[in-house]
């Protein structure tokens, strides 16, 4: 479905979550996070949401910002388990030369270090739809400078909201354990 020809950016960075991982639930996390949790992982997030897909399948809905253009994700969960969360979008991004789709595959996993502290990694991928090729041709913009372009910004938010991720989910492990104790 997606080659690495139009494969625009392949981020992915790691931070410490200091809690067990029998605590953490990404899903759970990512399902039922507060739009002001949401926001405060990044100064581009502006609104999150939650729904189904007409299937059924759990969906988070995402605004934020990137690079100057406004984006809207629908990511739809396509592999939900307790420490890997995968979630694929064909999100809006909203350019000043009018609305196109670009695919994003969001994938938040974690791994045990010790009994008390976790690795949790964010990779984003996305990838140029063919409706953004055409896009791009009809303005005489080529790919590769797109992607050039791209790039260290998509860079940039992930690495600025990964360690925020991971805190949030730690806090979220966190008091899981302290309602459950209570």
């Amino acid at each position: 479905m997606h080659s690495l020809e139009n494969q625009i950016v392949d981020s992915s960075f790691s931070a410490i979550i200091n809690a067990p991982i029998d605590k953490i639930d990404i899903p759970t996390w990512c399902f039922n996070l507060p739009e002001k949790e949401y926001q405060g992982c990044s100064p581009a997030h502006i609104a999150a949401g939650f729904t189904t897909a007409d299937d059924g399948t759990r969906m988070s809905i995402n605004v934020e910002t990137i690079g100057g253009s406004l984006m809207v994700q629908h990511y739809h969960e396509t592999l939900g388990e307790k420490h890997h969360l995968i979630l694929d979008s064909d999100s809006d991004v909203f350019t000043p030369n009018g609305r196109v789709t670009i695919h994003v595959t969001w994938e938040l996993s974690v791994k045990k270090l010790d009994a008390n502290r976790c690795e949790f990694t964010n990779r984003v991928q996305s990838y140029a739809t063919d409706e953004m090729m055409a896009f791009l041709d009809r303005q005489g913009i080529p790919f590769e400078l797109f992607r050039t372009q791209r790039q260290p910004m998509s860079i940039a938010h992930n690495k600025g909201e990964t360690p925020l991720f991971a805190a949030s989910i730690e806090r979220a492990a966190l008091k899981n354990s302290v309602t459950k104790a209570a």
